[in-house]
């Protein structure tokens, strides 16, 4: 069967040949009953030309076998670039700004951002009930895009009032980027979390802000850094909570963030975690609303299990 004839799911990144999604997605394929149904990866450069994003949703709706896409580096400038070819955003794609998911239904091109409830499932994953109750542990995170935009829209509007943190620390180089999260947070007023917005690039005054985090803080990296772009938001000198908790939503890599908090996982006594969880959780919700299949706990389990095997 040729290629413009299989069922077809885009990937749009920046590296994609080196995830481990594309060696994955056969196995889901066949979990799911998908068919020959086939992975397609769509390298851009970070920040690409509108023309280039325009042109890739352009292919999306006007290609009857493509199903839809996942998007990851790119989805606030898909949303920006493409919206007037989308016939229709979902409400979290609306709230958050940006669209992580592109899929058909009757013929129709939909826009949605999964990150919303992919990233308090993947949360939960290693942050106990109970934990923000816990003193008055803090949130710092590393990055200002559309996972610290899911992240933020998760704490405001499905954590609970008495156990999400007091305070939210977003800390970003861009400007833009933190103006678009202040307005969000800002107009949903989230009472008993007080944001704090930071325009900063320098990873030694990053040092000590994580330093200054109290007793059972996250600290999360969702700067890109690590990934699609060599380092670190820190230097080996930053000094992790007491009793903390590290999340790098990076699980490939150089993964400075991640080597620097396991150096102090045991004189710390920190939590770590990186990004897998949110991978495959993020793949699968994804993967849903393309073949508009359902994904059960017992399936899902069985997704992880397949993924890990090519991780």
């Amino acid at each position: 069967m040729e290629h413009s004839a299989v069922p077809t799911m885009l990937f749009v990144g920046v590296t994609t040949g080196q995830s481990a999604s594309l060696r994955m997605f056969p196995r889901w394929a066949q979990i799911l009953g998908l068919g020959d149904a086939r992975l397609e990866g769509v390298d851009l450069p970070l920040h690409a030309l509108p023309a280039d994003y325009r042109a890739v949703v352009e292919r999306i709706k006007s290609g009857p076998h493509i199903r839809g896409a996942l998007v990851t580096s790119h989805k606030l400038g898909v949303l920006h670039a493409g919206r007037d070819l989308l016939d229709e955003l979902t409400p979290d794609a609306t709230l958050a700004g940006e669209v992580s998911c592109l899929f058909k239904r009757g013929g129709r091109l939909i826009g949605h951002a999964t990150d919303i409830s992919v990233s308090g499932q993947a949360m939960a994953r290693f942050v106990p009930d109970g934990h923000w109750r816990r003193g008055e542990p803090e949130l710092l995170c590393f990055g200002a895009g559309g996972a610290a935009v899911a992240l933020a829209l998760n704490i405001i509007t499905v954590f609970p009032p008495d156990d999400r943190p007091r305070r939210v620390i977003i800390v970003d180089p861009r400007a833009d980027r933190l103006e678009s999260l202040y307005t969000i947070a800002s107009d949903l007023s989230p009472i008993g979390v007080e944001f704090t917005f930071i325009e900063n690039g320098d990873p030694r005054r990053a040092d000590l802000l994580v330093s200054d985090l109290s007793a059972g803080s996250l600290v999360v990296n969702a700067s890109g850094m690590g990934k699609d772009i060599p380092g670190s938001p820190i230097t080996d000198a930053a000094v992790f909570p007491e009793r903390g908790i590290a999340w790098d939503l990076n699980y490939r890599g150089d993964l400075g963030f991640l080597a620097q908090a396991r150096a102090q996982q045991a004189g710390r006594g920190l939590t770590i975690a990186d990004g897998w969880e949110y991978f495959v959780l993020g793949w699968a919700e994804v993967v849903r609303h393309v073949f508009d299949v359902p994904i059960t706990p017992d399936v899902l389990a069985k997704l992880a299990e397949s993924a890990a095997a090519v991780r």
